[in-house]
């Protein structure tokens, strides 16, 4: 089966990116008063999280009750914004290499994804299958991205992966995946954070392998004012790369107002659509 582009939609719009808030990092998870407040500060649309995992076979999802789904639905319509991406970051803590009921969630957030007309799921790899501490995990990882890719790829969606490598390691990764429904969710952070180039990785990894952007720094300043982040030049080379999708802020909080999310995600969605809109 041939997936569709997952930025189809986009493409039909004047906007070659997008900017995207997280209704986990705005503290209201699964909520619809996350929408209200990503139309307010200014953006284009939401990566709405599936909920938590704990010791769950899946996730505390509600969106696969058709009443709390149909809300949901109902809302972005009338603010006229997107659902650009779920996540499932329970697995930022729980191991995605080692939980034997993985597929049960992988499958729920392929069907919430499809009821909800979402192209793009978010998996963290997380601490416990950090391949640069546990290269031991490797092969566990790649069978288990092996049969999520076949599980997104049946059902014409793309799971998003984040993982601690460099953007060569991750190209080899992903050919050693061979699915074209997995792809790479880009962390800008931890580009900077492992002391790369941002620019080059991006390059690296080019067009067709990044599926969407968490397009902001580790917490301490805005994005505005951080100089380990030139918006112009990471733009520059998205553009020369031809690259077109969501930009998806994520933290790049004040430390001196670290609880304030409207004047947090406020400014750096601001400064985004100044750069890239």
């Amino acid at each position: 089966m041939l997936l569709p582009s997952v930025l189809s939609a986009q493409e039909k719009t004047d906007k070659r990116y997008k900017i995207a808030l997280i209704d986990l990092m705005l503290l209201k998870r699964q909520k619809l008063g996350a929408l209200q407040l990503t139309k307010d500060l200014g953006a284009d649309g939401v990566e709405v999280d599936m909920g938590g995992l704990g010791k769950r076979s899946t996730f505390d999802n509600q969106l696969l009750n058709d009443s709390v789904r149909q809300l949901y639905l109902d809302k972005i319509a009338a603010l006229n914004i997107e659902i650009p991406s779920l996540a499932m970051t329970g697995y930022y803590a729980q191991s995605f290499c080692e939980r034997e009921e993985y597929k049960q969630s992988i499958a729920d957030c392929i069907k919430t994804m499809q009821l909800m007309n979402v192209k793009i799921a978010f998996l963290p790899m997380g601490v416990q299958c950090d391949l640069i501490k546990r290269p031991d995990l490797r092969s566990k990882v790649v069978e288990r991205l092996r049969e999520a890719g076949k599980m997104a790829q049946a059902a014409g969606v793309v799971i998003g992966i984040e993982t601690p490598l460099s953007a060569k390691e991750q190209v080899k990764l992903l050919k050693e995946i061979g699915s074209p429904a997995i792809k790479i969710y880009f962390n800008v952070a931890d580009a900077l954070g492992a002391g790369r180039d941002l620019y080059k990785e991006l390059q690296i990894l080019g067009r067709t392998r990044i599926c969407q952007i968490h397009c902001t720094n580790k917490d301490g300043v805005w994005l505005e004012n951080d100089p380990q982040v030139d918006m112009k030049k990471m733009k520059a080379t998205l553009d020369k790369m031809k690259w077109r999708g969501w930009l998806v802020v994520e933290r790049s909080r004040d430390a001196k107002q670290a609880t304030n999310v409207k004047a947090n995600y406020g400014a750096n969605t601001r400064y985004l659509k100044t750069i890239f809109q």
